[in-house]
């Protein structure tokens, strides 16, 4: 099979981080019972309730897309709505799951220039109409970190909390990388999750070197009422199940999880430092996680598309760099290099 030189248009183009891999290989002996009865699916259970300091319930899925859809479904009937920004991936990426397993709830989509929401801007929505003839708004969702590579402090995450509560909405967290965002603020999950007001959030494992899972984490069990058999009705309900929460076992175990995420962060700040005085080369937003986001001119774009690089423009059009746990260092600095080098020779 021809593999490519590593690129970095996406941390979904990472293979399996070691710690993940050597989990499913020993739980790969023997039998176990099926459906998530397993040991594995045990441990990475207490794992999670360990990690984030409290007696949550933890359900384990394939993707972040099922993980999204399915928990805003849990936390809404039909005819409510879930506020959200306007890049939110559950609005522009997720082809209408989160309306389809809800039976409906409506996404309301609020501007925000850097993909945060803000507690103007939800008091704004949940106020907007109070009438029978428009969905009820019932959830806020806000991705951590967001789509454009920021991350919502702590102090940010508790004045949103204080607006849900206010307004008697749930929060629910796209979490796809959620391990980002921790090792970007130096906060513990618990801080940034339910001692913040977040009732519900989809932890992402993918992104963070697994090579398929995500974890979605009540921290208010009530909220998780017959949400096994949600998962089992969308077709998330992994008969070998360990070999889905086994890997989340290895991430766990020894902090992997964390120290992959600060190493992809690293190498993000590694690239925006090394450009930082290319004229020419502006960043579309500050670097907070594990993404950068560059603005360049079309000919640049495609002289380093010429020269053989990945990376996608869907957001504001500005080149978008992401780095997973197994970012080579000197495939960062040769990024670096092409990027001067392409914008000098169309001086």
């Amino acid at each position: 099979m021809t593999e490519i030189p590593q690129q970095f248009a996406s941390d979904n183009y990472a293979g399996i981080c070691p710690e993940a891999f050597a989990a499913m290989v020993r739980a790969n002996t023997g039998h176990a019972p099926a459906y998530g009865a397993d040991s594995w699916t045990q441990a990475a259970a207490d794992g999670f309730r360990r990690l984030f300091e409290t007696d949550c319930e933890v359900f384990f899925v394939f993707n972040g897309t099922a993980a999204n859809a399915l928990a805003l479904a849990a936390l809404c009937q039909s005819y409510h709505s879930v506020i959200c920004a306007e890049s939110a991936h559950v609005e522009t990426d997720e082809c209408g799951a989160p309306e389809f397993f809800s039976n409906g709830s409506k996404l309301l989509v609020v501007p925000s220039a850097d993909g945060k929401l803000t507690p103007e801007a939800v008091r704004a929505m949940a106020q907007k109409r109070t009438d029978i003839h428009f969905p009820r708004p019932r959830a806020v969702t806000l991705t951590q970190a967001t789509e454009t590579g920021r991350v919502y402090s702590l102090a940010e995450l508790a004045a949103l909390s204080a607006v849900c509560r206010d307004k008697g909405l749930r929060l629910h967290m796209d979490g796809a990388r959620f391990a980002n965002a921790c090792a970007s603020l130096d906060a513990t999950p618990a801080e940034l999750t339910w001692k913040a007001g977040i009732d519900v959030l989809c932890f992402g494992g993918t992104k963070n070197g697994m090579a398929i899972g995500e974890a979605v984490i009540f921290f208010d069990r009530r909220m998780a009422e017959d949400f096994d058999y949600r998962c089992k009705q969308a077709g998330q309900l992994a008969s070998k199940m360990r070999y889905l929460s086994a890997p989340w076992v290895g991430m766990l175990e020894d902090g992997a999880w964390l120290r992959h995420a600060r190493h992809a962060n690293a190498c993000a700040q590694r690239l925006a430092t090394a450009v930082a005085d290319v004229a020419g080369v502006t960043l579309a937003a500050p670097v907070e996680a594990n993404g950068v986001f560059l603005i360049l001119s079309e000919p640049v774009l495609a002289a380093l598309r010429a020269r053989g690089w990945h990376f996608y423009t869907f957001i504001g059009g500005a080149a978008r760099f992401m780095f997973a746990w197994d970012a080579d260092l000197e495939r960062v600095d040769a990024l670096a290099r092409d990027i001067r080098a392409c914008v000098a020779d169309l001086a």
